[in-house]
């Protein structure tokens, strides 16, 4: 049971930094806020290249739990990144 929760639990990890990388790149390399600049990276078919660029901070993450000895929530930033992948070709 311990090894789903900590795969969840890396999942989750997996996601949150995605989504703060792309929050990162938003406010530092554009004008807009998070929620304008979503909506107009949408709006010009960028929005996945976006969502890509996010996910570039899971491999830190990955990094420092391989570290720490905590496989189990590695593999969730790995299933994390293949969920984001999916998402990325289908947006």
């Amino acid at each position: 049971m311990k090894n789903k929760t900590d795969l969840l639990l890396g999942f989750s990890i997996g996601i949150i930094s995605a989504v703060f990388g792309c929050f990162l790149f938003i406010q530092l390399f554009t004008k807009f806020t998070f929620s304008t600049g979503i909506e107009l990276m949408k709006a010009e078919g960028k929005l996945g290249k976006i969502i890509t660029l996010g996910t570039v901070l899971d491999l830190g993450v990955f990094w420092a739990l391989l570290k720490l000895n905590k496989e189990f929530m590695a593999r969730g930033v790995i299933l994390a990144v293949i969920v984001l992948t999916l998402i990325t070709l289908l947006v």
